[in-house]
C-alpha cells in the first residue's frame, strides 16, 4: 500500500522560503511519477511541479524560476523547494503518485488533479503553507 505524508509547511513572509517534504512508503519514488499540487482558500485544487521517473520535471508557470522539485531515492522522499514566496502562494500543499507522466503528465497535465493521469493518483493529507505580505 502506497502511503505519501507531507510536512514542512508553515507561516511565513512573503519573500522568505520553505521546503516541503513528502515521504513515501510502499513504493519507491524512483518507480513513479512524483508531483506537488495546492488548494488555496476558495479555489481548486492546482499543479505545482512533477517529476518523472526519469528525472524530467514540468512547473505551472506561476511558480516557474521560483520553486525547484528535487528527490532523495535513499530517504524515499520528494521535496519542494520554495523561494521568493508571494502572498498567493498561500495554500494546503499535497504530493501524489502516480505510475508514469510522461510530456502530458508535466505539462498541460498539470493542470489540474482530474486531468491525466493525475486523475489515477495516490495522494497525501497535505500541508499547509500560509505567506503573509
Amino acid at each position: 500500500q502506497v502511503q505519501l505524508v507531507e510536512s514542512g509547511g508553515d507561516s511565513v513572509q512573503a519573500g522568505r522560503s520553505l521546503t516541503l517534504s513528502c515521504t513515501v512508503s510502499g513504493v519507491e519514488i524512483g518507480l513513479r511519477c512524483m508531483g506537488w499540487f495546492r488548494q488555496g482558500p476558495g479555489k481548486g485544487r492546482e499543479g505545482v511541479s512533477a517529476i518523472d521517473r526519469d528525472g524530467a520535471t514540468g512547473y505551472t508557470d506561476s511558480v516557474q524560476g521560483r520553486f525547484v522539485i528535487s528527490r532523495d531515492m535513499n530517504k524515499n522522499t520528494l521535496f519542494l523547494q520554495m523561494n521568493s514566496l508571494k502572498p498567493e502562494d498561500t495554500a494546503m500543499y499535497y504530493c501524489a503518485a502516480v505510475s508514469l507522466c510522461g510530456e502530458v503528465g508535466l505539462g498541460n497535465g498539470l493542470r489540474s488533479p482530474s486531468a491525466f493521469p493525475w486523475t489515477f493518483a495516490t495522494w497525501g493529507q497535505g500541508t499547509q503553507v500560509t505567506v503573509s505580505s
